[in-house]
């Protein structure tokens, strides 16, 4: 039910001591093929870790043989040390499978501006070649978890192939890819340029459109590999409609899972005069700590909303903005609407709508409420 699910990869999470304790926290995915062909998009954010760095290079190749992942440290604002330590991650994983480097992609996680302790990451690459297997996909997703509470994994069959998928993130959830590791998989038989045009669009609508509290990670990476096992070459836009439900599925369960979160919160703009305005109103609304603070105390302060949109360059006119919540128009023309008192907010999931009478499209983000918890977790991280 994971990154195992697709004929053609083997997988492993092993406690390599790069964390205290028992705890997984290296992962190893192997692609047995017999093809290769491989995507991936990564963090916005112009400060990017070792890894993304590393592999940008390796991915613009489009043939990727397998991903190693490491939780317990970002490598990130390390350095050209820190480089070298992705760099020799990706050597050692190469020597145990009989590869090359240069198709090897590398992604950790964790504190950021700290090394890794590579006498135990590079041994535990070798434990993790050894117990490779085609079960090895849930162990795998446990390995990659900071501080989520559980593993996040996911799959979909298709005509004739199948895709799978497991990824990690609870805190720093935003745009883009909504701060989080992901390896998806599939045995469909696809070339480089159908796996990128695939996955940016999966993205688009699913992981970029997670916004949890506005902070963008250093880490970000999503990569999908094909490993044309099943022999079936899938029609391209219904194998991106089966990889963005996957993609969906695994991005409601970071939501669901965000650090302290209480609620979670679907934020559908509709009216807008282009997706991008939608897009831009929905991340206003995700990002407005009044807003949070308001669906966490249950309470319907739909002036919240009006106030997060008018920060916007949306084209809208403000006397003609409608907001409901969970079904309920409490607002109406830019004003008052439905009595406030007919929302009931109590349960976890709400579902807030903008309209703003401007257009025929529409845009969903997703967040969570503000929370003591959040904030407790968060200024307790590094220690």
């Amino acid at each position: 039910m994971s990154v195992t699910a697709p004929l053609g990869f083997r997988a492993t999470g092993i406690n390599a001591g790069i964390k205290p304790g028992e705890h997984r926290d290296l992962a190893l995915v192997v692609n047995d093929g017999p093809s290769r062909a491989a995507a991936a998009v990564f963090t916005r954010n112009r400060v990017k870790a070792a890894p993304v760095v590393w592999s940008e290079q390796v991915v613009s190749g489009g043939r990727v043989k397998a991903v190693v992942l490491n939780s317990g440290g970002a490598n990130a604002c390390t350095g050209p040390a820190g480089f070298q330590d992705t760099h020799a991650t990706a050597e050692k994983v190469a020597e145990v499978i009989g590869d090359s480097a240069g198709e090897i992609i590398v992604c950790s996680t964790g504190l950021i501006g700290e090394r890794l302790p590579m006498d135990e990451l590079l041994t535990g690459v070798v434990d993790a070649a050894k117990q490779l297997s085609r079960d090895g996909g849930v162990a795998a997703a446990d390995a990659i978890r900071t501080t989520d509470t559980v593993s996040k994994i996911s799959f979909r069959r298709g005509e004739g192939y199948m895709v799978g998928g497991m990824a990690k993130g609870a805190g720093m959830l935003a745009p883009a890819l909504a701060t989080m590791l992901s390896v998806l998989t599939t045995d469909a038989d696809l070339t480089f340029e159908e796996c990128d045009t695939a996955l940016r669009a999966a993205t688009e609508v699913t992981f970029d459109r997670l916004d949890a509290d506005g902070c963008m990670s250093t880490n970000d990476t999503v990569v999908l590999l094909a490993s044309g096992a099943s022999g079936v070459k899938p029609d391209l836009a219904e194998f991106t409609k089966r990889l963005t439900e996957v993609c969906a599925d695994l991005a409601r369960q970071l939501l669901v899972d965000a650090e302290g979160a209480s609620k979670a919160i679907a934020i559908e703009v509709v009216g807008a005069a282009s997706v991008a305005d939608a897009v831009e109103v929905g991340r206003a609304i995700s990002r407005s700590n009044l807003f949070k603070c308001a669906m966490h105390g249950e309470d319907p302060n739909w002036g919240r909303v009006l106030s997060a949109i008018g920060t916007t360059q949306a084209e809208f006119e403000p006397d003609r903005l409608n907001v409901a919540i969970n079904g309920i128009w409490i607002c109406r023309g830019g004003a008052a609407g439905d009595d406030r008192s007919k929302v009931d907010l109590r349960p976890r999931d709400i579902h807030v709508t903008a309209d703003l009478s401007a257009g025929p499209h529409s845009a969903t983000i997703h967040t969570t409420d503000l929370t003591a918890e959040y904030v407790h977790e968060n200024s307790a991280y590094s220690s």
